[in-house]
């Protein structure tokens, strides 16, 4: 049974937010609220418990748009559509301190740092239940609090940790920002990974497991590389899914990202969505923003990325080994059918590529999961903008509207905050660090393989006219997936650097994490800044042209990789005419 993060009743998780409320809050119980000794015992605490992980999919209280959400258009992967007259402020790099949408992103996250803390505040008032069940619900707030200030970290990097001690009544809650929270946010997944139990009765709450990957995340965000390393050896050789099942990559790459085989056993952390279940909201993802597509028959309201022509490129392969054309992809451009009308004639590349392209692009002329043939214009809203692809990953399928998607365009898909195929990588990027270069190349090739079965890859329509008759065996394109034999050990680890970094981008394209992988890269064999640069020219001469080019190159080293620190949250926090909090260098 999945745990339903949303289904709670309205106003109970405002109660103890103490640092955001003035001393009149605290004196008169705000109307709709539920009172403290409503909430004072185990029934009471885990509702709250349930609220702190309901804000993972970056909706349900002030502020909002999804975890990677606004981080996701910096990477090079998506364009959002922006407008005819207009770009992304993020995929221009055009955003300045006072962007609303960046302290949107704040006060979310530190919402749902105060609900993990309001439950650790509870704790200790709770007299009706056992030490063993309040330890585990300590473990599991600890761990949502590590996931909310790791996010914190990665978005805009200094930021104040406030913890359940940090209270109105206390006049502690000045925090200054520039002090190094990775420690704390080490010390939260370490106490979670020591304390919580395997497996747990509803699948979407965070086991040990859980919490020793999010720990081997945050020592990558650091490059503790050897530490990690020992962390991610274990994961792989032990690890298990909080419903019991051993880690490992599911057979068919798409079933990651659609209803019917979710919570399977490469599903490390999910965030847990529910649709048609009876309330209002429908409880889908909507706020991720995540399972929309902006134009075609599988649109809904809060569809807004699409992919890059550098993204689709890159999943060009040699036509004699199948190995990703890594330095030369760019050499060599997939053609498009930017500007063509679906009534215009339009062939399709017939050139080698990456299994997962389809899986994660619409493209014309190729299916589009059970939704028929991909016919180009006609099914994207803004190719003027942002190109003539659309997002297939967690797009709901038509067999199953009826079942997986909910109110408002919203659909019960998840989303894989961490698969197994995310811990593999990180323990290639490990082992090339450390030198262990033929181990690095096996942990690649097992993802690959994957990738080079045809079982699992798109197939043409039995009835182009009728695509829910089903599939044929022939595949919908020419797809041709290698594995390395001994490339890393014989070309050294610049080679080998290079090629899990691009691994990383087939494999989790889409899914969030490629700008926060770069600033990751930065200086190992990785120049963000040329990078970043470089794929803006690029993008924005293919979309538009050399002379009116809104995505020129504006990345700027040492200010763009993390966001400002809001102006808002500065000067709300003065004190005798001085700010606690400091901005972030560069803005």
């Amino acid at each position: 049974m999945g745990i339903n993060y949303r289904f709670i009743v309205s106003g109970c998780l405002i109660v103890l937010m103490t640092f955001a409320c003035g001393e009149d809050y605290l004196e008169i119980e705000p109307f709709g609220s539920v009172s403290e000794s409503t909430l004072a015992n185990e029934q009471g605490v885990d509702l709250l418990l349930i609220g702190a992980y309901s804000l993972l999919d970056g909706g349900g209280t002030v502020g909002g748009n999804y975890l990677g959400g606004i981080g996701r258009l910096r990477g090079g992967d998506e364009v959002t559509q922006g407008t005819e007259t207009g770009p992304s402020i993020f995929n221009a790099m055009m955003f300045t301190e006072a962007d609303v949408d960046i302290e949107s992103k704040w006060r979310n996250l530190y919402s749902a740092v105060g609900r993990s803390n309001d439950v650790l505040k509870m704790l200790a008032k709770v007299e009706d239940s056992t030490p063993e069940k309040l330890l585990q619900v300590e473990a599991e707030a600890r761990f949502l609090r590590g996931v909310y200030y790791l996010y914190l970290a990665m978005f805009y990097r200094n930021v104040p940790w406030i913890d359940e001690t940090v209270t109105y009544a206390e006049r502690n809650y000045f925090v200054t920002n520039t002090v190094d929270i990775y420690p704390k946010i080490e010390a939260d997944f370490s106490f979670a990974a020591d304390n919580l139990e395997e497996t747990k009765s509803q699948v979407g709450r965070a086991n040990k497991w859980a919490a020793k990957a999010f720990l081997a995340k945050t020592l990558m965000f650091q490059n503790k590389f050897s530490e990690a390393k020992v962390l991610l050896d274990d994961i792989i050789a032990n690890g298990q899914t909080s419903n019991g099942l051993k880690y490992d990559l599911l057979k068919n790459y798409n079933d990651n990202f659609i209803a019917r085989t979710k919570n399977g056993p490469e599903a490390v952390f999910t965030v847990q969505m529910s649709v048609n279940d009876g309330t209002v909201s429908g409880n889908g993802n909507p706020m991720d923003q995540y399972n929309g597509t902006y134009g075609g028959p599988a649109t809904c309201c809060f569809g807004w990325g699409q992919p890059t022509f550098d993204f689709v490129d890159a999943h060009q392969t040699d036509p004699v080994t199948g190995l990703p054309l890594i330095d030369t992809y760019q050499n060599s451009p997939i053609p498009h059918d930017n500007g063509i009308e679906s009534n215009q004639p339009f062939t399709p590349y017939a050139g080698t590529l990456d299994s997962r392209l389809d899986w994660s692009v619409g493209r014309r002329g190729i299916p589009y999961r059970d939704w028929g043939i991909h016919p180009g214009k006609a099914w994207v809203r803004n190719q003027f903008n942002s190109g003539p692809y659309n997002v297939i990953k967690n797009i709901v399928e038509q067999a199953r509207v009826g079942i997986d998607r909910g109110a408002n365009g919203a659909s019960n898909n998840p989303y894989n905050m961490i698969r197994f195929a995310d811990v593999l990588l990180w323990a290639a990027e490990c082992e090339v660090e450390v030198g262990s270069l033929a181990k690095a190349e096996e942990y690649v090739n097992r993802v690959r393989a994957r990738a080079a079965d045809p079982d699992g890859w798109v197939k043409t329509f039995i009835d182009p006219s009728d695509p829910l008759a089903g599939f044929t065996d022939t595949p919908a394109a020419n797809y041709k997936v290698g594995l390395y034999t001994g490339q890393f050990e014989a070309n050294g680890q610049s080679y080998a650097r290079k090629a899990v970094y691009f691994e990383r981008r087939l494999e989790l394209g889409l899914e969030h994490h490629r700008f926060f992988d770069m600033v990751r890269y930065d200086g190992r064999d990785f120049d963000m800044a040329e990078k970043m640069n470089w794929l803006m020219d690029r993008e924005g001469n293919e979309i538009m042209n050399a002379s009116n080019n809104w995505l020129a190159g504006q990345f700027i080293k040492g200010k763009h990789e993390y966001f400002p620190i809001p102006l808002g949250q500065i000067d709300l926090s003065v004190i005798d005419g001085e700010s606690v909090l400091v901005q972030n260098p560069g803005w």
